[in-house]
């Protein structure tokens, strides 16, 4: 992976480029900011520091993990509660423009969007499964960002929307009304429930006394849906998350831990599988983008 460049923060709050803008911040003693506003939508990802958010006269203290998304003309400004920790954040600015750009499209693209300008919600923690999943994607568009790969303008494009799209999908089905999952089918409930829980005990006894229908039922369904086993799906979207979590700052030793590995010998033997290289040579190499002083 290339070496993604942090960004030295400005005070500017107007974009340069008429559709989007992202940058990496990593920042010490910065001087306070004052409360401002803009004509374009912000997305924060908040990674590290003992930071507070001001949006109108609420102060939302942040943490690893959490995203916000700050409409136009919402007045806005972090509160910095300690200088001497590092702050940092992915800042993500999207234009009206392209917003409605993208609605023609598909009114997916913009539910987040509208969901924030109408409830006044500007704030959405997640864990660190969740997360780690969109700082891959964060990543992912950066490097493409700053290579000169061929494509490269159609490729930032599609990555863009992709991560919208998500973030969308992400707070869409966080709103879905409980009740609408019992109108799901067995299989599709399944798909939820095992991307809800892939850092916990997801063996076919336990899955069987979650739906009340039988092991070799469940087993049935899935194959049949997906054409694999249960046990493979489980373990390839678990790789998948390790695979994100080693792209960013988690040790080996915490990434087969958090993502439902019993011991290093079964998520080495897995992960080389999967990918053909070890974890060790996989993060080793890795150029560090997040911590670059």
């Amino acid at each position: 992976m290339r070496k993604i460049p942090e960004t030295r923060f400005q005070t500017r709050q107007y974009m340069l480029s008429k559709d989007f803008e992202f940058y990496y911040y990593n920042d010490r003693n910065l001087s306070k900011v004052e409360l401002h506003s803009h004509d374009y939508y912000e997305f924060y990802f908040f990674l590290e520091g003992n930071v507070s958010i001001q949006i109108d006269e609420t102060l939302y203290p942040v943490k690893y993990g959490d995203v916000m998304l700050i409409p136009p003309h919402i007045p806005h400004c972090p509160i910095i509660h300690d200088t001497d920790i590092p702050y940092r954040r992915f800042v993500f600015w999207i234009s009206q423009e392209y917003c409605r750009h993208l609605k023609t499209i598909s009114p997916d693209y913009v539910y987040l969007m509208d969901y924030v300008e109408k409830h006044r919600k500007y704030l959405f923690p997640n864990d660190r499964i969740t997360f780690n999943s969109l700082q891959s994607r964060i990543l992912e568009l950066l490097e493409e960002m700053n290579s000169d790969r061929f494509g490269k303008n159609a490729q930032i494009s599609l990555y863009v929307n992709q991560l919208i799209l998500y973030l969308n999908r992400l707070i869409h089905e966080r709103n879905l009304p409980k009740k609408k999952t019992h109108e799901m089918s067995l299989y599709q409930n399944l798909i939820r429930y095992i991307e809800d829980h892939l850092d916990q005990d997801l063996s076919l006894e336990l899955l069987a006394k979650e739906f009340y229908v039988s092991k070799y039922h469940i087993a049935h369904v899935f194959k049949d849906n997906l054409g694999m086993s249960i046990h493979q799906y489980i373990t390839k979207k678990r790789l998948a998350l390790c695979r994100n979590a080693l792209l960013s700052e988690a040790s080996i030793t915490q990434t087969y831990q958090t993502f439902g590995f019993g011991d290093y010998s079964s998520f080495y033997r897995a992960f080389k599988k999967e990918y053909g290289i070890s974890p060790r040579d996989f993060k080793d190499m890795q150029t560090p983008v997040l911590h670059q002083q």
